[in-house]
C-alpha cells in the first residue's frame, strides 16, 4: 500500500446515524416505539443521547429490556431481535458496523412467518413509498394491519393522528407505522414460540432471513472490503511498519518504516440535508461515511 485514497476511512469502518425514536404508541409502550428487526450480519449499538426509553431484546440468551438513559450504550450482534421503546424524547447515536451492509438489506423485520416465508409479499410490507410532494393523506391501499385480537396488538394503535406538523410527508408516515404495526404482530408471536421452543423458534427465523438476503448478500463482500476490509488492511499495514522486525535495533527506525503516516488525511461530511428519513425505529439524520 503506497497511495492515499480520496480520505481516512471511518473509524472502524462503521456509519453513525442520530435516532429519534418514533412515538407513536403501542398497548405496552404509550410514548412510542421502533420496529423490532435483527441484522444478519452487522452489531448496531445505541449511545444514548436524550430522553429515557429502553431497548428490548430478543435472542439467544432470551428476552431482556435494558434502560437508555444519556451516558449509556448498549449494544447488540447479528442475529439479536432488538425494539426501541420510548420513555420521552429518546435520541440515541446509532453506531453500526460494517458501514454501507445495513443500507445494502442486511437487517430482517420480524414479520409473521408467512410473510418472512415469502419474498414478494415480504418486500410490499417492508418497503416505504417515495415521498410525495404534496400533503396527501395516507393512501387507503396501505392501512395498517388489523392488530385485533388477545394474542396480537391493540387496534389503538390506528387512533393516532400521522399527518400531524411533526410529519414531513403523511403517506410515508402511514406506510411505516404499519410497517412498525405488522413488526409488532410477528414479534409478539415469536415471543411466544421463544418460550415454548426457543430453539427452535430462532432456527426457523434465521433460516427464513438467510432466504431473504440472499439474493443481496452475494455483493455485501465488495461493500465490506470497501470499508471495513480497508479500515483492517491499513491498521494491518501500520502495524507492521511500526513492529521492529526480530532481532532489528527498536531505536532504528527509518523513515519509509513510517511511510504510511506521511498519507494521513482529513475527511470533513456534513448531515445529508432535507427531512430526516423513516426508518425501522424512528427519524434518522445520517450521514454519508463512505470514502
Amino acid at each position: 500500500m503506497t497511495e492515499a485514497t480520496s480520505g481516512p476511512v471511518f473509524p472502524g469502518g462503521t456509519s453513525v446515524s442520530h435516532l429519534r425514536v418514533y412515538d407513536w404508541p403501542a398497548p405496552d409502550a404509550p410514548g412510542g416505539s421502533g420496529s423490532p428487526h435483527f441484522h444478519t450480519a452487522s452489531t448496531e449499538a445505541y449511545v444514548t443521547l436524550a430522553g429515557r426509553g429502553r431497548v428490548q431484546t430478543l435472542g439467544p440468551e432470551g428476552f431482556a429490556e435494558h434502560e437508555l438513559a444519556p451516558g449509556r450504550i448498549v449494544w447488540f450482534g447479528p442475529g439479536v431481535i432488538h425494539r426501541a421503546v420510548n420513555d420521552g424524547g429518546l435520541e440515541v447515536l446509532v453506531v453500526m458496523s460494517n458501514a454501507g451492509l445495513p443500507e445494502a438489506g442486511d437487517a430482517v423485520l420480524t414479520f409473521p412467518p408467512e410473510v418472512l416465508a415469502d419474498p414478494v409479499a415480504y418486500r410490499d410490507a417492508a418497503t416505504l413509498p417515495v415521498p410525495s410532494r404534496g400533503a396527501d393523506r395516507p393512501s387507503p391501499d396501505r392501512p395498517s394491519p388489523d392488530l385485533l385480537g388477545p394474542d396480537l396488538l391493540s387496534a389503538d394503535l390506528d387512533d393516532v393522528d400521522v399527518a400531524g406538523p411533526a410529519e414531513d410527508d403523511p403517506v410515508v408516515a402511514a406506510a411505516a407505522r404499519a410497517r412498525r404495526n405488522l413488526a409488532l404482530v410477528g414479534f409478539r408471536a415469536l415471543r411466544v414460540a421463544v418460550e415454548r421452543d426457543r430453539a427452535a423458534a430462532f432456527d426457523a427465523l434465521y433460516v427464513a432471513a438467510a432466504q431473504l438476503v440472499a439474493p443481496r448478500a452475494a455483493g455485501w463482500r465488495e461493500v465490506w472490503t470497501e470499508s471495513v476490509g480497508r479500515a483492517v488492511a491499513e491498521t494491518d499495514w501500520a502495524l507492521a511498519a511500526l513492529a521492529p522486525e526480530s532481532g532489528a535495533d527498536p531505536g532504528a527506525v527509518e523513515a519509509a518504516v513510517v511511510g504510511h503516516l506521511e498519507l494521513g488525511r482529513v475527511a470533513v461530511r456534513d448531515a445529508e440535508p432535507g427531512p430526516r428519513r423513516y426508518g425501522m425505529c424512528g427519524r434518522l439524520q445520517v450521514w454519508s461515511t463512505a470514502k
